[in-house]
This record gives C-alpha cells, sequence and structure tokens, in this order.
C-alpha cells in the first residue's frame, strides 16, 4: 500500500513530527511544578480543553473503524450515529453534578476525592484499576496503530512502533497536559481538515451529495432502531441500549476517568470547565456525521470499483476493511496531500496516546509516589520526577505493544465491550459518594467487584444482551450490592455490635460543592445553559428520525 508516498510526503510528515517537539519544548519552559505539569496550573481557557477533549475521542480506530463500520460491517450503517444522542446528555449531568465537586476540591487525580469520601483502599483500588486497564488498552492501540502504518508505509512494525511511540512520549514528556491540549487542538484541525477533503473528493467521484445518497444502500441508511431491545434480542446497536448504555458510559468516561477530567481540571475556573463540556456536547456530533460520511462516500465508491475492496489487504476475516479509508487516501490524493493525510492518522493516533500517558503519569505520582512518600521535595524535584515517571509510561506501554499481538485481534474486536466491564461499577462508587452518608469503602468496593463480575458473566453467558447494556446492568448491580452492605452494617450497628458512624465526609463534600457552585458561580445560570445540551439532544433526535424517513 506504500506505492504513492514520496519523498515530499515524507518530507510533510517530518516537519509536522519536529514542529510538535518545538512545541513541546517552548511549552516545557513554562513549567515550574507538577501542577503546571498535570494540570497547566489551572489557567487554560475552555476552547483548548474542549477540542482536545473531542480529539481524544477522534482516535485512529474511530476513524477507520467508524467509515468501515458504516461501509462494510454486517448489521452496520448510520446507526452508529444513535450513539451519539447521549453525549450532550452526559455533558448536562456532568455540568449541573459532578464538575462543580472536583474543581472545588482542586483536584490533580479524580481519585483522591475517593479517599476524602471513603478511605484510602478505595482510592487506591480506583486508582490501580484505571492503571491496568489504561496501559492495557494503551498498548493494544499503539499494536493497532503501528500495523496500520506498517502497512501503508512499509516500514516494518518495530520502526512503526517507534515512529508513533517515540514523538508521542518525547513531547508528552516535555509539554505536560499543555503540550497535549495544544497538541490535540492542532491534530484536530489537521484531521477535520482531512476528512472534509477526503469527502470532498469521495462526492466529486460520486457526482454529488444527491447521486452519493441515492447510490448508498438503503440498508445501510437506516440511523434508528425502535424495533429491537438489545436485552437478549442479540441486535447490539439497537436505539434504547446506545441511548442509555452511552449515557451511563459517557458520563463514567468523561467525569470519573483520569484522562479525561484531569483536562477538565486545568481550566482556569469552573465556567470554563463548564463551557469545554458545551463545546464537546455541541460539536462532538457534527465531527461524527463528518467521518460517517466518509464511511458512505468509501461504501459507494467500492461499490462503483470492485478493484478497490480487492485491493485492501487479507484478514482472517476477509478483506481489512479498516484500511479502506488510508487506502483510498494514498491512491487518490495527489502528492503533498497524501503526506498530509498520514499526519492526520497519525494525529488521531497521537491524540489518544498523549492524554493517556500524562494521566497515567499523574494517576501514578499523586495517588502512590507523593502518597506515600514521607519527606518534602521541592517543586523543582517534583517536576522532574514527573516527568520521568511519564517517560516509563511510555516506554513501558510501548514494550507491551510488542507483546499483544496474539490476543490484540481479539481484544480489537472487544475493547469497547472491556470498557464498559468497568464504566457503570465505577460510575457506581463516585454516585454513592456523592448521595449518601452511610455507605463505606468496603461496601463500594464489593460493590464494584461484583458489578462487574455480573457484567463478565452477561459476555460470557448471554452474549445476545448488548453489550452496551453492561454499562446500565453494571451500575445498577454495584449500587444495589454497595447499599445492602451499608444496611446490613447499620442494622448491626443499632445492636451495638458496632460504633455507628457516618462516613468522615459523607456526601457533605457534595453538598457544600454544590452550594458554593451555586453562591458563586450563580451568574452564568449553567442550570439554563444546560437547557441548550438537552435541547440539541432533541434536534439530533429530529435529524436522525428525518434521515430514517
Amino acid at each position: 500500500m506504500n506505492q504513492s508516498i514520496t519523498g515530499i510526503d515524507w518530507l510533510i510528515i517530518a516537519a509536522y513530527c519536529v514542529g510538535l517537539l518545538a512545541m513541546a519544548y517552548w511549552l516545557a519552559r513554562r513549567q515550574e511544578s507538577r501542577e503546571d505539569y498535570y494540570v497547566a496550573g489551572r489557567n487554560v481557557g475552555p476552547w483548548p480543553v474542549g477540542l482536545s477533549i473531542m480529539a481524544t475521542q477522534c482516535s485512529t480506530n474511530s476513524i477507520l473503524g467508524a467509515p468501515a463500520f458504516v461501509a462494510f460491517a454486517a448489521g452496520g450503517g448510520l446507526l452508529w450515529l444513535q450513539y451519539e444522542l447521549a453525549v450532550p446528555l452526559a455533558m448536562a449531568v456532568l455540568i449541573l453534578f459532578v464538575m462543580p465537586l472536583f474543581r472545588h476540591l482542586r483536584l490533580v487525580s479524580v481519585y483522591a476525592y475517593l479517599e476524602q469520601r471513603f478511605d484510602l483502599q478505595t482510592r487506591l483500588t480506583l486508582s490501580g484499576l484505571f492503571l491496568f486497564v489504561r496501559a492495557f488498552a494503551t498498548a493494544v492501540t499503539v499494536y493497532s496503530i503501528a500495523l496500520v502504518i506498517d502497512l501503508i508505509t512499509g516500514l516494518g512494525f518495530t520502526a512503526s512502533v517507534l515512529l508513533l511511540g517515540a514523538f508521542t512520549v518525547l513531547y508528552d514528556v516535555m509539554g505536560g497536559i499543555r503540550g497535549v491540549i495544544y497538541s490535540d487542538v492542532i491534530q484536530l484541525v489537521i484531521l477535520a481538515a482531512m476528512l472534509v477533503l477526503v469527502l470532498l473528493f469521495l462526492l466529486d467521484a460520486s457526482g454529488g451529495f444527491s447521486q452519493m445518497w441515492q447510490a448508498f444502500s438503503a440498508e445501510r441508511k437506516s440511523a434508528l432502531d425502535f424495533e429491537h431491545h438489545g436485552f437478549g434480542d442479540g441486535q447490539t446497536f439497537a436505539f434504547w441500549p446506545m441511548l442509555l448504555g452511552g449515557l451511563f458510559l459517557y458520563v463514567s468516561y468523561y467525569g470519573c476517568d483520569q484522562s479525561q477530567v484531569q483536562r477538565q481540571l486545568s481550566t482556569r475556573d469552573i465556567d470554563a470547565t463548564n463551557n469545554a463540556l458545551l463545546i464537546n456536547g455541541l460539536l462532538r456530533f457534527p465531527l461524527v456525521l463528518l467521518y460517517c460520511l466518509v464511511g458512505v462516500g468509501i461504501a459507494v465508491y467500492a461499490a462503483g470499483n470492485p478493484e478497490f475492496v480487492a485491493a485492501l489487504p487479507e484478514s482472517d476475516n476477509g478483506p481489512e476493511y479498516n484500511l479502506a479509508v488510508p487506502l483510498y487516501m494514498i491512491n487518490v490524493l495527489p502528492t503533498g496531500l497524501v503526506g498530509l493525510s498520514l499526519v492526520a492518522l497519525f494525529a488521531a493516533a497521537m491524540s489518544s496516546l498523549d492524554s493517556v500517558l500524562n494521566s497515567l503519569s499523574a494517576t501514578t505520582m499523586e495517588d502512590f509516589v507523593r502518597r506515600f512518600h514521607r519527606g518534602d521535595w521541592s517543586e523543582h524535584h517534583e517536576l522532574i520526577l514527573s516527568r520521568g515517571i511519564t517517560g516509563v509510561w511510555g516506554g513501558i506501554t510501548l514494550v507491551m505493544a510488542f507483546c499483544v499481538g496474539d490476543i490484540a485481534p481479539t481484544v480489537l474486536e472487544a475493547i469497547n465491550k472491556i470498557g464498559s466491564l468497568a464504566n457503570g461499577p465505577i460510575l457506581a462508587v463516585f454516585v454513592m459518594g456523592f448521595i449518601t452518608h452511610h455507605v463505606r469503602g468496603p461496601h463500594v468496593i464489593a460493590g464494584l467487584l461484583l458489578g462487574m463480575a455480573v457484567n463478565g458473566a452477561c459476555w460470557l453467558l448471554r452474549p445476545e444482551i448488548s453489550w452496551l447494556w453492561w454499562n446500565v446492568i453494571g451500575f445498577a448491580v454495584a449500587v444495589t450490592v454497595a447499599m445492602a452492605f451499608a444496611l446490613v452494617w447499620r442494622s448491626i450497628a443499632v445492636d451495638g455490635t458496632v460504633d455507628e458512624a457516618r462516613a468522615p465526609s459523607g456526601s457533605d463534600l457534595y453538598e457544600t460543592a454544590i452550594r458554593h457552585h451555586l453562591q458563586e458561580e450563580a451568574h452564568y445560570n449553567w442550570y439554563r445553559r444546560s437547557l441548550w445540551l438537552v435541547a440539541w439532544f432533541a434536534a439530533l433526535l429530529g435529524l436522525l428520525i428525518f434521515i430514517n424517513d
């Protein structure tokens, strides 16, 4: 697949990578402490943070996988757009009920809240779970993207890992979270521009949008599935699991995952944080719609050019449809634009990796190193140590990428399922902290483990249940188990066996933060602004109904 890549294209790729390193070096000169490194001195504006959040979600797997799902997957098509309906609603929940607390506590690691509310064991359990899942998922991501780079460029797997990983780790180590955020913005702009350009080429090849739409398979035009429920009927992508399961997934991911919350904590105040979430809630759907339309164009182009599909590399399951977009890019785009298209693919990969590496470092530093270190470190010493930890995690994930080859194909198919195993139970732990007084650390840990176990049983024993429902099922099980343990504990306390006492902080932390939010930030009227997100959800639902009809 590398027959169209020229020296000019490689020069463009090199210039992009060198430019990122130069920006990271410039930003590194402004860092004086670990807070500068991990939360940018809490002084970033809402637009960079909002766009950075969007960029992380538009990974290479999404850019390659979503068009392939729309164009080729069995049972695929525009149904994927249903998944995006939950995003505006999730952003409204975070704006009103989650971020006021985290901003009030001035956290660096979101899991530090769990020690204040519950105990150290709860903090370390959730933090350790994050480190394990994110490091493993990152290694698999590096592996899969390196395979794509190897197939496109012919560099070889090792060189592809180093090309992708070395530059990402270097600018991440130097630039910190500010480098992550600003590089993500640059990468998102490049990616969106190239997707628009590819769509324009596809429209031209089809004779215009009307002709392209008419040539697209009628069964793949369906954007809503109200006929199925996904709860045992074998239909994974029905409307209700994608909306409700997606809502729980997105609230958990954007509100309880260090890789996302850390950037939201980097803004200058709660208003900027909420504006960043508002930007993500409003602009994410148009971006996803863009690469789904690219999928529509690829489907029409493949139908009219049978040799196109024949040119795709073969996998165990047939043609590797995930490579349809890069194959089209390098075969159709002129010299120079091919280089930019590869930069766009690298950008999508880097925007997924950089934030994860920084958040792995932040969690390690805050929840383990500083938490157990006895003695004083200077701010400069902490900064150097933070950079070193980032480099170590970068090295670990790159080395792990060489060790997941035998399991990566299975994991890649199930990567969203793995996330859904834990998202609901993790969200339940935080919600129990927000709204209860008597639930304690051991109770929520028991709920977390049993919630994940029930989801695992659904995966193994009830595969006909949509994995999107696991986000709801795991949440419900974890809450029920934690509340049951708390009730048993209270009944024992009433009998005098143990001393009954509320958790040290109870939900008072949450109540205080909400009161502070209402008193200090009332002039921003976020309750009214959140209605914009609800209205946007209604408008998007109307658009999908229109597409269906």
